[in-house]
């Protein structure tokens, strides 16, 4: 089994030029993956693993083996090597180097009544990584992101959906290929906005439905409040007019999963 203990080793460098820039991650179609259930989930998502790299202190090549019995190539890293690539200090020893999948909406495999939410411009990577921990807990088919302000094999990304990012069909696009994509394929568009809108609670999501939100600061464009088959408001009882972004797709989309009885 091959030994890299050197923070200085050219392969080690590359991982962190891996971790720090997206075109890396583009150029290469690779991103790292840290700790034990992430990358279960990552394999359980479909996604291929091409190296592990583990700090045998914290876990043993038993563990290891239980993880997968997918021959990969397996390389045991020093301290100082895992301190220099690990995000976490309570992941569990191990990073892996996967493969990215593609992100088209072509590659889309939804349901005969699909729910869908959408995210427009979300620039955080703790928002991104909330809401798709919401998408996983409610089971909805799909997450898209339409006109991202980052890749979402970003390390924060990764590693705030704490590998949710690997439980859910996952699509970008810009804001006007997906609404052309909803209306191809007859899903009705509900737009959570401020404007020229009606209370979420009073509309149907039985049928093929997508839950569009935007960021706090700018809300969603004005694009999606003309397209939408309607624009949505949650109530807001308090001083302020918005909440978090991830706070308010958890609320529709469980008022969508209840009116579905949880189906």
């Amino acid at each position: 089994m091959k030994q890299i203990t050197s923070v200085q080793n050219p392969f080690i460098k590359s991982l962190v030029q891996l971790q720090e820039k997206a075109k890396v991650r583009k150029q290469t179609g690779t991103f790292l993956i840290e700790g034990k259930r992430e990358i279960e989930l990552a394999l359980k998502g479909g996604y291929e693993l091409e190296t592990i790299l583990f700090f045998p202190e914290i876990i043993s090549e038993k563990q290891l083996n239980d993880l997968t019995n997918i021959s990969l190539n397996i390389i045991e890293i020093s301290k100082e090597v895992y301190q220099k690539l690990a995000y976490r200090d309570t992941t569990e020893g191990i990073l892996a180097i996967a493969k990215t999948k593609s992100l088209a909406l072509s590659d889309l495999k939804l349901s005969e009544n699909p729910l869908i939410l959408v995210g427009e411009s979300l620039e955080k990577p703790g928002n991104v990584g909330a809401i798709l921990r919401t998408a996983d807990a409610a089971n909805i088919d799909a997450v898209i992101i339409a006109n991202p302000k980052s890749d979402l094999y970003n390390p924060n990304i990764v590693r705030s959906s704490v590998g949710c990012l690997f439980t859910r069909q996952i699509a970008v696009g810009t804001t006007e290929e997906v609404i052309a994509y909803f209306k191809r394929n007859n899903i009705n568009i509900y737009s959570a906005t401020l404007q020229d809108s009606t209370e979420y609670h009073t509309q149907n999501y039985t049928t093929p439905s997508a839950l569009v939100v935007g960021t706090e600061a700018t809300g969603l464009s004005e694009k999606w409040r003309t397209e939408s088959t309607k624009n949505i408001i949650i109530p807001m009882q308090g001083e302020i007019d918005s909440m978090n972004v991830s706070v308010a797709a958890a609320i529709l989309l469980f008022e969508a999963k209840r009116q579905r009885q949880f189906q």
